[in-house]
């Protein structure tokens, strides 16, 4: 996919109206990462397929669910800053890095959207006065271990949209072991062979 492809695939999921802020934000990141890493140098001549366009599909997935959007380890604003640029939600970026958690608040003030995003510096463990309605995690931790350490963020109508890779089937086989819920495995339109975990209605098992 070339990245006019992968442009032209974000404004057909998220419209026309948001795509100035998002090639603002892409600037942003490929300008930053002059001074930290924020994601895979290899990756920055593919932004837009690697980053935007693997974020931005979580949004059909989520639907109608209204809330509050929580990404867990959101790093250089993947998935969560996407949401929050492509949609008027309310978002909690979650990232333990100072340099990282930083540049996100930054980002968030010069677009003006402080008043609905905010940037929590600290392991999501340490996060307690959050109740979210979706949670995304990209490349944080192993399915079961997210599930642990979100638990007190979230409730039985919690959504979890958890790019996997080429593990999800394995990982949902695993988090079942240990948690109840509804558990499905989305292909990602970004790699044929990488999948997207949708869980509901999760809790531990007794």
């Amino acid at each position: 996919m070339s990245e006019d492809d992968a442009q032209a695939a974000v404004e057909a999921i998220v419209g026309t109206a948001y795509m100035d802020r998002l090639a603002r934000f892409v600037a942003r990141v490929t300008d930053e990462s002059e001074r930290q890493n924020l994601v895979a140098k290899p990756t920055l001549a593919a932004i837009w397929e690697r980053h935007v366009l693997d974020s931005a599909q979580l949004l059909p997935l989520a639907g109608d669910q209204p809330g509050l959007w929580a990404d867990v380890g959101t790093g250089a604003g993947f998935p969560g800053m996407i949401i929050a640029l492509a949609t008027e939600r309310s978002v909690g970026l979650i990232e333990p890095r100072r340099m990282r958690a930083e540049f996100l608040a930054s980002a968030l003030a010069d677009e003006g959207l402080s008043n609905r995003v905010t940037v929590y510096q600290a392991k999501v463990e340490r996060v307690v006065a959050l109740s979210a309605a979706v949670i995304s995690a990209r490349a944080v931790a192993s399915l079961s271990e997210l599930l642990q350490s979100t638990a007190h963020i979230a409730s039985m109508d919690t959504l979890y949209l958890l790019p996997k890779g080429q593990s999800a089937t394995t990982e949902v086989n695993e988090a079942r072991r240990r948690f109840e819920g509804l558990f499905h495995v989305e292909q990602s339109i970004t790699s044929p062979e990488a999948g997207i975990v949708s869980a509901r209605h999760v809790r531990q098992r007794r």
